[in-house]
C-alpha cells in the first residue's frame, strides 16, 4: 500500500476545502487497469498558505512515497503573487526530482476569486498524477 501525504494550504478555506475533497475522492475511487481497486493511505497536513508547502514535503520526505500539494494563490496589487507562485513551484520540483517521489502539484494560480472558484477541481488532477505516477 502506497502513503501519500496530502498538504493543504487553507489560506482560502472555501477552495481548500473543494481541493481537497476531489483530491481525496480521486484516490478512494482509484482502480487499475484491470478494474481492481487500489488502496492509497495518505494523511492531510493543514499549511496557512503554499509557501509552507515545500517545508512540509522535505521534513516528510522518507516517510511517504508521494506528495499531493493543495492551494490557491490570487494576484494582489504587488508582484509578491509572482515571487511566492514561482518559488513554491521551483521548490516542489526540486523536491520531486532530487528524492524521486512525485509531488501533484495543485496549486492554483489566478488572477481572482472567480477563476479560483471555477478551477477548484484541481485537487482531482494533482491526485491523479501522483497516482498515475506511483503506478509505473
Amino acid at each position: 500500500m502506497k502513503k501519500i501525504l496530502i498538504i493543504s494550504a487553507n489560506y482560502y478555506m472555501k477552495i481548500s476545502s473543494e481541493m481537497f475533497s476531489e483530491a481525496k475522492n480521486a484516490l478512494d475511487n482509484s482502480k487499475s487497469l484491470d478494474g481492481k481497486k487500489k488502496n492509497f493511505k495518505y494523511e492531510i497536513i493543514n499549511v496557512p498558505g503554499v509557501f509552507e508547502i515545500p517545508v512540509i514535503i522535505s521534513k516528510n520526505i522518507k516517510k511517504y512515497d508521494g506528495f499531493i500539494a493543495l492551494g490557491c494563490v490570487i494576484k494582489g496589487e504587488t508582484p509578491h503573487f509572482d515571487f511566492i507562485s514561482q518559488a513554491t513551484t521551483n521548490a516542489i520540483m526540486t523536491l520531486s526530482i532530487d528524492y524521486k517521489k512525485p509531488v501533484g502539484n495543485g496549486i492554483i494560480t489566478c488572477l481572482n476569486q472567480d477563476q479560483a472558484e471555477a478551477r477548484s477541481k484541481k485537487g482531482r488532477e494533482a491526485a491523479e498524477a501522483v497516482i498515475s505516477v506511483l503506478s509505473k
